[in-house]
């Protein structure tokens, strides 16, 4: 069964998209998931599948977890969507938020996936130690349009870290000027000022100690160009060659996650059909507050899958 998808993205979740359940379904009915999570298990040296389909909650949500736990269950719903279609589908683009962009990577033919696990595994390692060295948190202000986010974050020191939405933006610093943000986002009207349960202030300067670390991991990898045009955060634009990715990655570390500018780049160029591939439904839910034409889908497990492939 040929699939029209000359007009179709895959989006790939990032951190925060981790629950306990994910992927035991690809894992009982898919052959090829299977694989996946079998081979980032001895990778990992441990059982991590074990933990992602009745473990611990607050253990998986540990960076450490959670980042590599996101990585295998995209990339098992992927394998698992070559699998169950007659043909190979092939996304005409392909972008992933934040962490996501490693899977996205991945599908795109840039590392392989053992070299993918190792990689975050590295970039796990280095933004723990650089959270250790600049301790700090995120914001996400509700309501609030760009503009006004920045002039709260050139008043209280802190930083723009993601844009999701025009009126969901995320911002990071270290502690004392996040509560400081949090007063003046409460006097210029936003909806919400909502404390991230994270370890660190994410895609900020505070995490600039991470930088060469990750760019060492980077040079004992063997990368690709994309076989399928993807979408960076930073510049939300293609990433055409292997230094222009190599340079995304560290960027991104320190950089704010463009991704309101992502999706409305890939609109532009024609995109109408948009596909989740990951565990939960958290880009979909930032997709309809971004525009709410395209059609977007979810595909989260394996009946997920079966309804893509029929």
């Amino acid at each position: 069964m040929s699939k029209d998808i000359t007009k179709t993205a895959f989006i790939f979740p990032g951190q925060g998209s981790q629950d306990i359940g994910m992927g035991k379904s690809l894992y009982l009915n898919s052959i090829a998931a299977r694989d996946v999570f079998d081979e980032v298990d001895e990778i990992l040296g441990r059982n991590l599948s074990n933990l992602m389909f009745e473990g611990d909650k607050d253990e998986l949500t540990r960076t450490e977890n959670a980042q590599p736990a996101i990585l295998a269950t995209s990339i098992a719903l992927w394998r698992s969507i070559e699998e169950t279609t007659d043909t190979i589908s092939t996304p005409s683009i392909v972008a992933g938020h934040s962490l996501g962009e490693y899977s996205a990577l991945t599908v795109a033919g840039v590392f392989s996936i053992a070299d993918a696990v190792k990689l975050v595994l590295e970039r796990c390692k280095q933004m723990q130690m650089a959270c250790d060295k600049k301790p700090g948190g995120m914001v996400a202000l509700i309501g609030l349009d760009e503009v006004t986010a920045l002039e709260i974050c050139n008043d209280s020191g802190t930083e723009i870290c993601t844009i999701n939405t025009p009126k969901q933006i995320i911002i990071g610093g270290d502690h004392a000027s996040l509560a400081t943000a949090l007063d003046l986002a409460t006097a210029r009207g936003a909806k919400k000022a909502i404390s991230l349960k994270v370890d660190g202030a994410f895609h900020s300067c505070l995490m600039s100690p991470a930088k060469n670390g990750l760019k060492t991991a980077m040079n004992n990898i063997k990368f690709y160009d994309p076989l399928i045009p993807i979408i960076g955060n930073v510049n939300a634009e293609p990433l055409n060659t292997v230094d222009e990715i190599k340079k995304e990655l560290e960027m991104q570390l320190t950089s704010c996650v463009q991704w309101n500018n992502s999706v409305t780049y890939m609109m532009n160029t024609g995109i109408n059909d948009f596909f989740e591939i990951g565990h939960g439904k958290i880009l979909s839910g930032i997709m309809k507050r971004i525009d709410g034409s395209p059609t977007v889908t979810s595909i989260s497990n394996f009946d997920d899958v079966e309804s893509y492939a029929t």
